[in-house]
C-alpha cells in the first residue's frame, strides 16, 4: 500500500510554494501532461498561469476544468476551505473523475503555515484532507541571492518536507553545491532533489506521506533532522526518470551545458548587466583576491534547527500542556517542531509534529528507532526549526514540565 493510500476516509493534499520564478509553473506544466497523475485535482491562482487554454477538455465551471492526462484544475477563487468544500462535494456528486489526491500551488510570496493550520484546525476539512506534505522549489541559478535577502524563500524552505532545487543544467556546480548548504542549514531533515526543466515523475510530488507515522518510523533520525552528520543525500532526476544520488563527494558532472536558448522561465535581467554576479549571487565567480564571507550557512534570517534529547519517559499530560503553552507563546517563532518521543507507561514511541501555533494529534510509532548496534533508543528526542528564538528559552520553557535535557 503506498503512502497516498494510508487512508480510505482522507484525501492527501500536498501543497506546492516556491520564491517568484523558482519553477512551480514548469513543474506542474509537466505533471499535468503526464497520465500518472490522473485522479488528481490541482489548484492554482489562475489558468493562465500555467496555459491551459489549448488543453482544455471540458469545462466543469467556472472555476474548474477536466485535462487530458484527467486530471481536474481548479482556481482560488477567495477562501481556500470554500474551494476544498465545494471540490470534495462535485467529486461525491460524479461532476468531475474520482479524486486520488490534491496539489495545491501556492502563490510566490505566500506563506504555507496557515494552509497547514487549515488543514489541521478546520474540523469539516480534517475530516476529507490530509496534509501529504509541503514541497518547495528554489531556483537553482538564483535561490542564494533570493536567500540573502528575501525571508520568505527562508522560511518556505524551513518548513518543507521536500525541497526541489530547478534550473540545475544552467547553474554552476559551485553555487548549487553552496545553494544545498544553505538548505541544509535552514531545514536539515528535508530531502532535497535536483531537477532540469521540470522533468519530474509524479512520484517525487504526490504521495509522499511525509506527515504519516510509517514516514518517521522507516527512518526517525532522517525524518527528525536530528544528526549532525551530512544529512540526505540530493537526489539527481533525470528526463528519463533515472535517480543519480549526489553525495558529498560526488564527482558527477551537474552543469550539463552552457547558457543556450532554453525554455526556463527565468528573468535575464537578474543575470547581471555586464554578466558579472555581484558577491554573494549565484554565479559569482570568486577569485583570489575575494574578500567575500564564504560562510555559506549565512543569510539565514535568524532561522535555526537545534536538538532536544531526554533519557526518561515524559509523563503525557505533561508533554501536552509543554507543547500547548510552547505553541502559544512563541508560535510566530516556531516554524517547524518534530519530536519521537518516549511516554511513561506507554510500549511504542510516539510522533509529535508542529507547524506554527498548531500540533497535529500524536501519532504511535509501531517501533523505536534503532542505535548503530541494533538496540533500540528509547530516548525522547526533539527537533525545533525557529525564527529568532534562542534554544536557552525553549529549554527554560520546557523544563518545569520535562525537566532538563541531556543534550
Amino acid at each position: 500500500m503506498s503512502a497516498e493510500q494510508t487512508s480510505s476516509t482522507t484525501i492527501p493534499l500536498t501543497v506546492l510554494t516556491g520564491f517568484l520564478g523558482s519553477g512551480k509553473t514548469t513543474l506542474l506544466k509537466r505533471l499535468l501532461d503526464n497520465p500518472a497523475m490522473a485522479g488528481t485535482a490541482v489548484i492554482i491562482n489562475e489558468f493562465g498561469d500555467v496555459g491551459l487554454d489549448d488543453r482544455l477538455v471540458e469545462k466543469v465551471d467556472e472555476d474548474a476544468i477536466l485535462l487530458p492526462s484527467g486530471c481536474v484544475c481548479c482556481t482560488v477563487r477567495g477562501d481556500l476551505t470554500r474551494v476544498l468544500t465545494k471540490l470534495f462535494t462535485q467529486h461525491l456528486g460524479k461532476e468531475i473523475p474520482p479524486i486520488k489526491r490534491v496539489v495545491l500551488e501556492t502563490t510566490g510570496l505566500a506563506d504555507p503555515s496557515p494552509i497547514a493550520h487549515t488543514l489541521m484546525t478546520d474540523e469539516d476539512i480534517f475530516r476529507i484532507y490530509q496534509l501529504d506534505g509541503i514541497v518547495t522549489t528554489v531556483d537553482g541559478q538564483l535561490g542564494l541571492g533570493q536567500l540573502d535577502t528575501q525571508f520568505e524563500p527562508a522560511k518556505q524552505i524551513a518548513i518543507a518536507d521536500r525541497i526541489i532545487i530547478t534550473k540545475t543544467d544552467i547553474a554552476a556546480p559551485a553555487d548549487i553545491a553552496r545553494l544545498e548548504a544553505r538548505l541544509r542549514a535552514l531545514n536539515p531533515s528535508a530531502e532535497i532533489l535536483r531537477v532540469i526543466k521540470g522533468d519530474i515523475a509524479p512520484k517525487h510530488l504526490v504521495g509522499l506521506g511525509a506527515h504519516e507515522p510509517a514516514i518517521a518510523g522507516a527512518d526517525p533520525i532522517a525524518w527528525l533532522g536530528a544528526d549532525p552528520k551530512p544529512k540526505r543525500d540530493t537526489i539527481q532526476l533525470s528526463a528519463d526518470e533515472s535517480e543519480h544520488v549526489c553525495s558529498p563527494g560526488c564527482g558527477h558532472d551537474h552543469h550539463h551545458h552552457a547558457h543556450a536558448p532554453h525554455d526556463h522561465d527565468h528573468d535575464h535581467a537578474a543575470d547581471g548587466a555586464a554578466g558579472h554576479a555581484p558577491h554573494g549571487a549565484a554565479g559569482h565567480d570568486c577569485g583570489p583576491d575575494c574578500d567575500h564571507n564564504h560562510d555559506d550557512t549565512g543569510h539565514l534570517h535568524g532561522i535555526k534547527s537545534f536538538s532536544l534529547t531526554f533519557d526518561k519517559p515524559l509523563d503525557g499530560n505533561a508533554l501536552s500542556i509543554a507543547l500547548q503553552t510552547m505553541a502559544s507563546a512563541y508560535g510566530e517563532k516556531l516554524l517547524r517542531v518534530k519530536g519521537i518521543v518516549s511516554v511513561e507507561n506507554q510500549e511504542l514511541p510516539f510522533v509529535v509534529h508542529g507547524v506554527q501555533h498548531i500540533f497535529y494529534p500524536p501519532d504511535v510509532l509501531r517501533e523505536w528507532p534503532k542505535n548503530a548496534d541494533g538496540t533500540h533508543d528509547k530516548r525522547s528526542r526533539f527537533v525545533v526549526i525557529a525564527r529568532d528564538l534562542d534554544p536557552a528559552i525553549i529549554k527554560r520553557h520546557l523544563k518545569p514540565f520535562l525537566g532538563d535535557p541531556i543534550v
